[in-house]
């Protein structure tokens, strides 16, 4: 049995905060958190593949983009073993 954890599901457009659910395994709002995970991921990809592409970041520039990366990684492998279970 996995552990249950918020998840976000989007920002509230009227206060700006961002929405936290504990999400039921294969129900809607794990479904709707995992479409949000995944198209941050796939924004994060553009972006790092961008600066990336420019060549000219410090080290210290590529460095910030890390905890970034890791946090969505971890996401999306969160993601792909809840769907082995």
């Amino acid at each position: 049995m996995s552990m249950s954890r918020l998840r976000s599901v989007g920002v509230d457009p009227l206060t700006g905060k961002v929405a936290f659910v504990v999400a039921q395994p294969g129900g809607f709002f794990e479904g709707l958190a995992d479409a949000r995970t995944l198209e941050a991921a796939t924004a994060l990809v553009a972006v790092v593949g961008a600066v990336l592409e420019g060549g000219k970041s410090s080290d210290a520039e590529l460095a910030a983009l890390v905890p970034t990366l890791h946090a969505a990684l971890e996401e999306c492998v969160d993601i792909m073993a809840a769907d082995r279970e």
